[in-house]
């Protein structure tokens, strides 16, 4: 690793019956899917604290996305004007790492069913952290 490379390594994959991108929802709001997401054994200890109910936010890693785009029609509307993907929500861009606020349905083990959910079968995922409802929650 040098100062200007890092590495991220998944602690997990998603598993959902949405396996086809094109049948996606833009947000995980506008008819999500219920999923698991399936952590490595290594990583298990962390999701000490967590229960149902929580609401969570997931970070992936969009592996299907393009990274060399820097410019979109906003929700993919071409009567839309351009606009750069850091203005966007799109999952094309140069590092593309999806953000998914999500609540906890059931835990079973390394093992968390959550809902609303828009990535895909088999998306590597980052990180996950709560989502805080006071200052003190940090």
């Amino acid at each position: 690793m040098t100062e200007n490379s890092y590495v991220i390594e998944p602690i997990g994959i998603i598993r959902s019956e949405l396996t086809d991108p094109e049948d996606a929802p833009l947000q995980g709001d506008e008819g999500g899917y219920e999923a698991w997401l399936d952590l490595t054994p290594q990583v298990a200890q962390g999701l000490a604290g967590i229960k149902a109910g929580d609401n969570l936010i997931i970070l992936t890693w969009l592996h299907r996305a393009q990274r060399d785009v820097l410019q979109v029609h906003p929700r993919g509307r071409l009567d839309a004007p351009l606009k750069g993907v850091f203005a966007t929500r799109s999952q094309d861009r140069p590092n593309p790492i999806g953000l998914h606020r999500v609540s906890v349905l059931e835990i079973a083990g390394q093992h968390l069913k959550v809902s609303p959910l828009e990535a895909i079968d088999g998306t590597p995922i980052v990180d996950i952290k709560p989502v805080l409802s006071h200052v003190n929650d940090r």
